[in-house]
């Protein structure tokens, strides 16, 4: 399947997808496949993954990044120059 990362905290070893159908999986840290743990900002992150069922939960597993290009920047506020005319 493929979705988007919506947060994943590294202190904590775990994070939520949003998959293309609008549904959200919890992700742990070992459910990453190696070298595929997001590090700082990821989200938005375009990923890819397996569901399985833990419990009576949906869960992703076998996660890896669908793109190597990191996910855009957030723009900073306030930041744009604006001309004032009088």
């Amino acid at each position: 399947m493929n979705g988007s990362m919506i947060w994943f905290n590294e202190a904590k070893d775990f994070g939520f997808i949003l998959t293309e159908e609008g549904e959200r999986l919890y992700v742990h840290r070992s459910d990453f496949l190696p070298g595929e743990i997001p590090i700082g900002r990821c989200a938005h992150l375009p990923v890819r993954f397996e569901v399985s069922v833990r419990g009576d939960k949906r869960v992703a597993i076998e996660v890896s990044k669908a793109s190597k290009e990191p996910p855009p920047r957030a723009r900073r506020r306030g930041s744009s120059v604006r001309s004032v005319s009088h």
